[in-house]
């Protein structure tokens, strides 16, 4: 299904728009990381649904993707291993953030912790898409950095504990999508943006 709905898509622009085969290769990706992106969703939340925590889950995605966006982080290879382990991940997430207790030390502790390691491997980018620009890669990794402590001094403050856990959980969650580790047990090669030439753009 979904290599006919890439095919018939890529098809349709091939026919409206000229581009050389590198922008071709580049909308394809984008494409495909839609379409994962969407089935994905449906899944995640229609499991969510039945659980009776749809709006509990919806707030926590909105976290852990306001520090996934600039970060950026692992893909993984297949797309049912992408289902897979998002599934797992969001929902023990979710379920850590609602009925686990995190007292502020722990939370302090665990918000040093990812503040430390966003800064030092933010942002991670994927052999297909290498982010060669040391612009770009400054500029990410200073947004991703203030949005980890962004979320850490909320999460100290904030009253609402469902709230305060899931800026800790959805940083932690992705704190672990950047690091080497996660791309070395993916068999997934890191600092792609190293292979190429480096540029100022």
């Amino acid at each position: 299904m979904r290599s006919w709905i890439i095919k018939k898509c890529m098809d349709i622009i091939r026919d409206t728009k000229s581009f050389n085969q590198t922008k071709l290769e580049e909308i394809e990706y984008g494409l495909t990381g839609i379409y994962i992106l969407i089935t994905k969703s449906i899944i995640i939340f229609g499991i969510a649904m039945i659980l009776g925590v749809f709006k509990e889950l919806l707030l926590f995605l909105i976290f852990y993707n306001m520090i996934r966006m600039p970060s950026f982080g692992l893909h993984a290879t297949k797309s049912w291993i992408c289902l897979v382990s998002s599934t797992i991940l969001f929902i023990s997430g979710l379920y850590i953030s609602l009925y686990i207790h995190m007292n502020i030390y722990i939370k302090l502790i665990f918000g040093i912790y990812c503040i430390i390691r966003i800064y030092q491997n933010a942002p991670a980018d994927t052999h297909k898409r290498p982010i060669i620009s040391k612009k770009r890669r400054k500029v990410y990794k200073t947004i991703s950095t203030i949005i980890a402590i962004v979320f850490v001094i909320f999460s100290l403050f904030i009253p609402n504990y469902f709230i305060s856990n899931s800026l800790i959980c959805s940083l932690c969650i992705q704190t672990g999508m950047i690091s080497p580790f996660i791309y070395k047990l993916f068999n997934l090669p890191y600092n792609n943006y190293k292979n190429y030439q480096l540029n100022n753009v």
